[in-house]
């Protein structure tokens, strides 16, 4: 017994074909979305790709790349199909190749669905990454004349600036690093040789940070050096009074920015999933309905199209048996060429 099956007529088949046949290219334009989505991504990423430990974060755009080149190709094909389908003498060369087709899309909507899921998990190792990235970057801030590192103080700075945070957790991660490059710092003066002694890997530290953590909103001049130091400022006092730089850590804005934006992605790409699923079910019922015609040579005949031509549980037990027939024909193959071997 078929699993909901529905007959059609002549109109029928044909409006239920042009309907599909409109889905499909709908989902072409989809595919170029998803593929604009992970181009945008990419970009964004690289970016900042100064900032991030290792290159695994950009498997995520990669993926919705080709994921977005294969909808267009695969509904692109699709299309083509259902608009043959008005024509049986054109249907005819697709009927060999449809059941491989439709395999394919059940396999693409499948790896659709792995995509969006991936948008939602992506989250937790790209936290990860950027913990370490940032934490590399800071302590290469000050080498402005190191190749390779020659941009990360700018890079850092447009950060802190975009994103209205400062440090990797918060400002006070700058208090641990020297920020200031040694060709920058008077080695006569008694307080810098006092400063860079008392410390044990020889560095200039000191409790401030760079401009680019500045909050502009603040009424007063931004305090960026000897924030811990009340006697240094006039009126104030850094346990109670409301600091002018960011509180905010840039790992948590930028894991908010990245994280909305794999969001919105995963959930557009499920909306596609959701599209994909109903072409591919509108195509199955095309190729059944045409496949079931009363009188192949009238095509006004009447017919019936399903989604599937056994119940579920038939269906999934003439796949395990076809299996299992594999499996014992290549147990047979094998065992047939042990004694040539030997």
């Amino acid at each position: 017994m078929a699993l909901m099956p529905i007959k059609f007529d002549l109109k029928k088949r044909v409006k239920l074909a042009q309907s599909v046949w409109f889905m499909f290219w709908f989902a072409v334009m989809a595919g170029v979305l998803v593929f604009s989505l992970g181009l945008f991504f990419k970009i964004e990423l690289r970016k900042r790709s100064e900032l991030m430990d290792n290159n695994e974060s950009h498997f995520l755009p990669n993926l919705l790349i080709l994921v977005g080149l294969i909808a267009c190709g695969i509904n692109a094909l699709g299309g083509k199909i259902c608009y043959d389908s008005l024509d049986p003498t054109k249907f005819v060369k697709w009927k060999p190749m449809l059941k491989t087709f439709l395999i394919g899309c059940v396999g693409f909507n499948c790896l659709l669905i792995f995509t969006s899921l991936l948008c939602f998990l992506m989250r937790i190792p790209l936290q990860f990454t950027l913990a370490d990235g940032l934490k590399n970057g800071m302590r290469f801030y000050k080498d402005t004349d190191t190749p390779g590192r020659c941009y990360m103080k700018r890079t850092l700075d447009m950060m802190q600036i975009e994103f209205r945070c400062c440090g990797n957790d918060n400002y006070r991660d700058w208090f641990e690093i020297q920020w200031i490059s040694n060709r920058y710092l008077d080695f006569s003066s008694k307080e810098v040789k006092d400063r860079i002694g008392s410390n044990v890997d020889g560095q200039y530290l000191m409790d401030g940070v760079p401009f680019s953590c500045c909050n502009p909103s603040s009424p007063r001049p931004c305090i960026q050096l000897q924030m811990t130091n009340n006697s240094a400022h006039y009126s104030y006092d850094h346990y109670t009074e409301e600091l002018n730089v960011w509180k905010r850590g840039c790992r948590e804005a930028l894991l908010s920015y990245y994280g909305g934006l794999m969001n919105t992605i995963g959930a557009l790409v499920l909306l596609v999933t959701m599209l994909e699923i109903g072409v591919t079910i509108g195509l199955q019922y095309v190729n059944s309905s045409l496949s079931t015609l009363s009188n192949p040579e009238d095509p006004e005949s009447e017919s019936e199209g399903w989604l599937l031509e056994k119940t579920v549980k038939e269906t999934f037990t003439d796949i395990m048996a076809k299996m299992k027939a594999m499996s014992k024909g290549s147990k047979v193959g094998e065992g047939e060429e042990a004694p040539a071997e030997s």
